[in-house]
């Protein structure tokens, strides 16, 4: 099951802008070593929009083969474009991943016969699970729940990562598709909510930085322990929004840059956030005692 607490992982480049493979390798192996579920490969994240093709692919290849087994891999294959999204699901596919994560065709604004066909084509192009990823703050581009409940009916979509931010969708969306269609928050600061109110699980900004953390506030929240739940979010909560004071994944990056953990490279256009976003950053990793 493509379920519990899974990391929108970033893509650490070197000072020459390539891609780093050997801060990748460590990466994945810091999240096999602090109980994450699953790694999710090039999504908004991973910057995939400037990542080339062939770069998409070599990430999931060296992200699956440091995995080797032990985490799942979940990859992005999504575009604008349905032949690019098939083409790259088609590369995908036999590299041994555990799941698709398939954006909303963006920018294009298609109509719902467009989105039926384009989910239609992508998903037919591999038999691997795949997941709706729903961001229309990104894309323009709204899964309504009727359409959510039309796709869920794909034989391979199992699921939606929906990152709108509201959690009364869980209840409609699960009404609309049954118990057995995974609902994965993709809204940080309203992850904890999201799950008691019946989701299966996140896909993560947060937990890049707190790993161990996220998965504790996963597996309470999906017990329905909700003080308990509160208790473990409470001191992530200025970190949720730290991490999204500019757009992901510049935050994240910086942090972790700040931490040690990678080198601060950036691909134009994104860039180092503002000074004055770098402290507010900065605090919310003092804030969750991640910077002493």
């Amino acid at each position: 099951m493509l379920t519990g607490s899974m990391v929108a992982l970033v893509t650490p480049f070197t000072k020459h802008g390539n891609v780093d493979y050997t801060l990748l390798a460590e990466l994945v192996e810091f999240h096999i070593n602090h109980g994450t579920d699953a790694i999710v490969s090039v999504g908004t994240t991973g910057e995939s929009p400037t990542l080339s093709h062939d770069e998409h692919v070599d990430v999931v290849r060296a992200t699956v083969e440091v995995a080797a087994g032990r985490i799942k891999v979940v990859a992005g294959n999504g575009s604008n474009a349905t032949a690019e999204a098939v083409q790259l699901t088609e590369r995908i596919a036999p590299l041994g991943i555990d799941g698709f994560l398939n954006v909303t065709p963006y920018y294009n604004k298609p109509s719902r016969a467009g989105l039926l066909a384009h989910y239609r084509a992508v998903t037919e192009a591999s038999d691997i699970p795949q997941i709706l990823y729903n961001v229309p703050g990104r894309t323009c581009c709204d899964l309504s729940t009727e359409i959510i409940a039309e796709l869920s009916n794909f034989p391979n979509v199992v699921g939606i990562k929906e990152a709108t931010g509201e959690v009364e969708r869980v209840k409609a969306i699960k009404d609309a598709c049954g118990d057995d269609f995974i609902l994965l928050s993709g809204d940080d600061p309203t992850a904890c909510e999201f799950l008691l109110q019946g989701g299966h699980g996140v896909i993560s900004v947060t937990a890049n930085l707190a790993p161990q953390a996220i998965k504790n506030l996963v597996v309470t929240a999906c017990a329905g322990k909700r003080e308990e739940a509160e208790a473990i979010d409470e001191p992530l909560r200025s970190l949720h929004a730290g991490l999204f004071v500019e757009a992901n994944p510049m935050p994240v990056k910086w942090a972790m840059a700040r931490l040690g953990w990678i080198e601060e490279n950036y691909r134009l256009p994104l860039t180092a956030p503002e000074l004055a976003s770098q402290k507010v950053i900065e605090a919310a990793l003092q804030s969750a005692g991640l910077l002493k």
